[in-house]
Parts: structure tokens; C-alpha cells; sequence
């Protein structure tokens, strides 16, 4: 079955992402919460499961296993968002509105990553 050519720019969206935390690992690191532990492993992990999700989302047979995993990634990710809201260092030099303006960019991926469990 071909999917459509969105759902692969989706796919390299994520690829592309989870491969800025092994480029850029030291931003990533910067904007976890305090609460987490180990940031070093955490980035990695979350690169290493953003690439293969990415990758996941091009086979047939794990599609919508990958979805879910991006969904659930997306929001986990949403402990970061709201962290960086929490005050100015926790912001990295980033607008609020910019900050703002990710929580809903964040469930409109979320429903993104949903609306391709129909194909």
C-alpha cells in the first residue's frame, strides 16, 4: 500500500528532529526540567525512539504502532513546553509568545500523528 507522500514528510520531520539531539544535544539538555534525571540519557533516548518512530511510520506492518508512539512521545513532550513557561532562564532566550504558541502546535501534532491511523 503507498501512503501518502504527507505521511513521509512526517516521517522525515521526525527523523530529522530526533537527529538534532545527537547534533545539538547540549540545547536539548538545556530546556529539560530539573526534575528529570539524567538529561544527557534522556536526549539521547529521545532521539534514538524520534528517529526510529519516524522510521516506523514508513513500514506497513509497525504504521500505527509508530503513531501511537508518537502521540505518546508528543506528549511526554509537553512536560518540556510547559517547563519552559515556568520562568525566564527555563525559557532559553525563547519569546513567551513563541512558548505559548507550542502547546497548541503540540496537539495539532499529536491529531496529525492520529489522522493517519485511517490509511
Amino acid at each position: 500500500m503507498a501512503f501518502p507522500w504527507h505521511l513521509y514528510f512526517m516521517a522525515g520531520m521526525y527523523v530529522v528532529a530526533g537527529t538534532m539531539h545527537f547534533i545539538y544535544p547540549k540545547a536539548y539538555m538545556r530546556i529539560m526540567p530539573r526534575y528529570l534525571p539524567n538529561h544527557r540519557l534522556l536526549v539521547w533516548l529521545s532521539g534514538v525512539f524520534e528517529i526510529l518512530l519516524g522510521i516506523g511510520v514508513c513500514i506497513p506492518q509497525v504504521k500505527d504502532t509508530a503513531l501511537y508512539g508518537i502521540m505518546l512521545m508528543l506528549f511526554a513532550f509537553l512536560a518540556v513546553h510547559f517547563y519552559m513557561l515556568s520562568s525566564k532562564k527555563a525559557a532559553a532566550g525563547i519569546p513567551k509568545w513563541i512558548l505559548v504558541l507550542r502547546i497548541p502546535l503540540q496537539f495539532g501534532l499529536i491529531y496529525w500523528a492520529y489522522w493517519y491511523l485511517q490509511f
